[in-house]
C-alpha cells in the first residue's frame, strides 16, 4: 500500500523545510511513503526548497491558482503515481505529523474512506473567543449542508483512499474543504474524524486577510456549492415562502371582498402580484437548477470513469520535477 503525503504551497520555503522534517518516511501497513508538494505558482524558491529537504515530487503552476486548484492537482498527481492513500496537510506545520498515523488507520482497516483531522477547535486557546464560535457555528452550518459528521469542517488534515480521491472533483477556487464534505456525501463514502494536535501559528493565514473577510468567502461559498448540490432544499422553501407571502399580501383585499365592500387595497393586489410571481420564478429556478446538478452528478460520473481509464492505461501525470 502506497501513500502519499502532498502539501500544497504558496511561497512557503521559510516554513516548508521545518514541515518537511517532522513528516514520516514509514507507516505502519504501508510499503512506500512519498512527499509530494503543489507549489501553487510561488514567487520563491519553494520548489528548489522542497526537493533540497527530500519531497520526491513537485507539480508546479506558473501562476497563482488557489488553493483548492492545488488540492485537486494534488489529488489528480498522487492518483497516477499510484497512491492507495492521500494524506493532506499545510507547509506551515499547523498540523502535527505524529497524528498521521492515526489519521490512515481507519482507512488501512477499512472502516473509512476519508478521515479529517479533528482539532477541537472550540478549545484551541489561539483563537479568539469570536473566532471559537464561529468555527463551531460553521461546522454545524457544514454538517446541515453536506449531510456527514464532520467535526472540523474546515481542518485541511484529512486522508483519503484512492477510492474517495477518485471521486474528488472540485469546481470552487477558494478552499477544498467545504465541496469535498459535500461530495463525499454524495457519493456515499464513509467518513470519520480523529483527534489531531495542533502546532502554535508561524505566520498569519495566506488563505484570508481577517475573520470576517474568511466568514464571507465561506459563506459564498457555501452558497455557491448548496445551489449546486441541494438546489430543491434552498429554492423550495425560498419559493414557498414567497408564495404565502403574497398569499397574505391578499387577506385584506380578499377578506372586504367576502364582505360585499369594495375598499380598493390597491397595494395588497400589487404586492401579493410580485410576492406570488417571485414565488412561481424561484420554484422554477429550482427545478432548472435541480436538472442541472442531475447533468453534473452525470458529468461527475462520466469523469470518474475517464480517470479510472487513464490509470489503467498509465497516464503520466504533469509532474514539474522530481527528485
Amino acid at each position: 500500500m502506497k501513500v502519499f503525503i502532498q502539501i500544497p504551497c504558496l511561497n512557503e520555503s521559510e516554513f516548508l523545510p521545518a514541515t518537511l522534517k517532522e513528516l514520516p518516511r514509514k507507516l505502519e501497513g504501508a510499503s512506500e511513503v512519498k512527499w509530494l508538494v503543489i507549489d501553487d505558482g510561488s514567487s520563491d524558491n519553494t520548489t528548489e526548497v522542497a526537493l533540497a529537504n527530500g519531497v520526491d515530487y513537485v507539480v508546479r503552476f506558473p501562476h497563482n491558482q488557489g488553493l483548492a486548484s492545488a488540492f485537486q492537482a494534488g489529488i489528480d498527481a498522487a492518483l497516477k503515481l499510484g497512491a492507495d492513500i492521500i494524506v493532506n496537510t499545510d507547509a506551515d506545520n499547523q498540523y502535527d505529523a505524529s497524528a498521521i498515523p492515526a489519521l490512515i488507520k481507519p482507512i488501512v482497516e477499512g472502516t473509512a474512506d476519508v478521515v479529517v483531522g479533528d482539532r477541537d477547535t472550540g478549545n484551541v486557546q489561539e483563537f479568539s473567543r469570536l473566532k471559537r464560535y464561529l468555527q463551531g457555528l460553521g461546522t454545524s452550518v457544514v454538517q446541515r449542508f453536506s449531510g456527514t459528521n464532520v467535526h472540523d469542517a474546515t481542518s485541511g488534515f484529512r486522508a483519503f483512499s484512492r477510492h474517495a480521491a477518485l471521486q474528488i472533483n472540485l469546481v470552487t477556487k477558494f478552499t477544498y474543504t467545504i465541496e469535498s464534505l459535500i461530495q463525499v456525501d454524495d457519493a456515499s463514502l464513509a467518513l470519520t474524524n480523529v483527534p489531531v494536535k495542533r502546532n502554535a501559528s508561524v505566520r498569519p493565514s495566506r488563505l484570508f486577510g481577517s475573520t470576517w473577510k474568511y466568514v464571507r468567502r465561506n459563506a459564498w461559498t457555501m452558497i455557491r456549492i448548496y445551489v449546486q448540490y441541494r438546489p430543491l432544499r434552498l429554492f423550495v422553501p425560498a419559493g414557498l415562502t414567497l408564495l404565502v407571502a403574497g398569499i397574505l399580501s391578499w387577506l385584506p383585499w380578499l377578506i372586504d371582498a367576502l364582505k360585499g365592500s369594495n375598499t380598493g387595497h390597491l397595494q395588497s393586489i400589487i404586492l401579493g402580484a410580485v410576492l406570488f410571481i417571485s414565488g412561481i420564478q424561484v420554484l422554477l429556478f429550482g427545478i432548472l437548477a435541480d436538472s442541472i446538478n442531475s447533468v453534473r452528478s452525470l458529468t461527475t460520473k462520466t469523469l470518474h470513469r475517464v480517470r479510472d481509464v487513464e490509470l489503467s492505461v498509465g497516464v503520466e501525470p504533469k509532474i514539474y520535477r522530481k527528485r
